[in-house]
């Protein structure tokens, strides 16, 4: 699987982002969290392909589902990050 999120210090401070871009990752589940449709997403932030969006969210499903009680965006960053990139 490519790279779907990026985290570089001298993007947004190291905001988490999508590759490619300097759209955070938080703002996909920013938007779905206010009904909007993945669709108003895509069209606001261009840069950010349907396939990285699409595996995002594909990721966050399962762990979701392994782990109902835990916030998905916090785990998905826990799983996804390099394990250099988590100390920081």
């Amino acid at each position: 699987m490519n790279k779907i999120i990026n985290i570089d210090p001298e993007i947004l401070s190291g905001t988490p982002v999508f590759t490619g871009t300097r759209v955070p990752v938080k703002k996909l589940f920013d938007y779905l969290e206010t009904d909007e449709t993945l669709e108003t997403f895509l069209d606001d932030f261009p840069s950010v392909k349907r396939e990285q969006a699409l595996s995002i969210l594909e990721i966050a499903e399962k762990i979701s589902f392994i782990h109902p009680k835990r916030s998905s965006m916090k785990i998905l960053l826990d799983e996804c990050l390099p394990r250099r990139v988590k100390g920081l």
